[in-house]
């Protein structure tokens, strides 16, 4: 039993197991609330999204190739996204200044969130650790019009991850 107890330590401490507490929220749940300033210091929360479908992807850093890869098929996708019905928010432990570098770079023409405190990402269950350095695990939920989790998308890959949420997004119109 102790042998068990210490594999659990260590395993928590790699960052191998997460604790229940950092679950985030399962589909049918309503999304965690948040407050966050964008790339132009605009202060958004899930509010200003009601009504409308919410695409909210969490996104390790900025400048790295798969967040980069990520944020411009996103872009690329942004007309279908929009047609489709939802917004687009990408968030991420980087402050304001380094997402408006990121957005002014590659032309995101939608809101990236800092969440340099974490806890948004927390609360969303995505935070993670390597060393004494956190970052957001890439993860995106699709948040139906009035505001519970209709998706999960976990460990992503940055090049399909618009591409699926199309794809949900068709098939809750064709369904409902």
């Amino acid at each position: 039993m102790r042998r068990i107890s210490c594999l659990l330590v260590v395993a928590l401490l790699f960052g191998l197991a997460a604790p229940a507490w950092a679950a985030g929220p399962q589909v049918g749940q309503v999304a965690p609330a948040f407050h966050l300033q964008d790339q132009n210091g605009h202060w958004l929360q899930p509010s200003d999204f009601h009504g409308q479908w919410l695409v909210l992807y969490f996104y390790p850093k900025d400048f790295t190739p798969g967040c980069t890869t990520e944020v411009c098929t996103f872009r690329d996708d942004i007309a279908k996204l929009r047609k489709a019905g939802a917004r687009v928010v990408g968030i991420s432990l980087d402050d304001v200044k380094s997402h408006a570098e990121f957005a002014r770079k590659y032309h995101v023409p939608f809101p990236l969130l800092s969440d340099a405190d974490t806890t948004v990402a927390a609360a969303y269950g995505v935070l993670a650790s390597r060393g004494d350095s956190h970052y957001a695990r890439r993860t995106t939920f699709l948040i139906d019009p009035q505001g519970k989790v209709a998706k999960v998308y976990e460990d992503v890959d940055p090049e399909k991850n618009s591409a699926q949420v199309l794809a949900d997004l068709a098939a809750s119109k064709a369904a409902g």
